[in-house]
């Protein structure tokens, strides 16, 4: 059985790794803390720039938290789509639901037109929807090609039998892609017990900034914060372990 890899990053280098280690897509982003956010033009740019033989996808999400927009967040998103498409990504990743928790219908139309025939994945706003296989079906409907899944739990290993079940009832007319906690322990398990043809995971290593001189007190970032001298960084050896694992 083939499989598709793809890798959550946040910079070109990244993507360099990701190419190195034989995946076949990114989804390139920014803010991974807060679960992936739009990352800007120029890094975009770069990356293309930087890869020949890997697909980049970008995420456009203005912000984190819920996945509930109001009309200017919309249109932020809107735009920001048809700036990729004319930047020459290979696609886009979108999500959006109502209150209730279902698909937002209207504004994921209006996202997946304005990609103008760019490859669309629905991304881990699906894992907050009421009814995953209602939500499913809506997403085959408006037009979306993959969805990007926990399986509505807290990673892919223990949702994997909801996993199962979407593929099965995905056929062919949309692939439900794993993503959430897969790693080189559990890729094996993931791929046999869910019948997922793609795969996401990141790949991220600590590495110190390269900074000589370092002021210990100021922090840029809340009171919730990483080190200010210390990097996460995307490996191609991480990826290539998930990978090996995976079969």
């Amino acid at each position: 059985m083939s499989l598709t890899y793809e890798i959550c990053i946040d910079s070109v280098a990244g993507a360099i790794a990701a190419e190195k280690a034989g995946a076949h897509r990114v989804e390139l982003c920014a803010a991974l803390f807060e679960g992936g956010l739009t990352p800007s033009l120029g890094t975009i740019r770069a990356a293309l720039a930087a890869v020949s033989s890997i697909r980049v996808h970008v995420i456009v999400r203005p912000r984190g938290g819920d996945f509930i927009f109001d009309a200017h967040e919309i249109a932020a998103m809107e735009h920001d789509v048809a700036l990729l498409r004319e930047a020459g990504v290979h696609g886009v990743v979108v999500g959006a639901l109502t209150p209730d928790g279902d698909i937002d219908e209207a504004v994921t139309g209006r996202l997946v037109a304005a990609a103008g025939g760019l490859s669309v994945t629905f991304h881990r706003a699906f894992d907050m929807t009421a009814d995953p296989f209602a939500a499913l079906e809506t997403l085959v409907d408006l037009g979306v090609d993959r969805v990007l899944t926990s399986g509505h739990d807290v990673s892919v290993l223990e949702g994997a039998p909801l996993i199962a079940r979407l593929v099965e009832q995905a056929g062919d007319r949309i692939a439900v892609m794993p993503g959430g906690g897969l790693n080189a322990r559990n890729a094996a398990r993931v791929v046999a017990a869910t019948g997922a043809r793609e795969f996401h995971f990141a790949a991220l290593s600590e590495e110190a900034s390269p900074a000589v001189f370092r002021n210990p007190y100021p922090f840029m970032g809340g009171e919730l914060r990483r080190p200010e001298y210390q990097r996460l960084v995307t490996t191609t050896g991480g990826i290539a372990s998930v990978i090996r694992a995976a079969g």
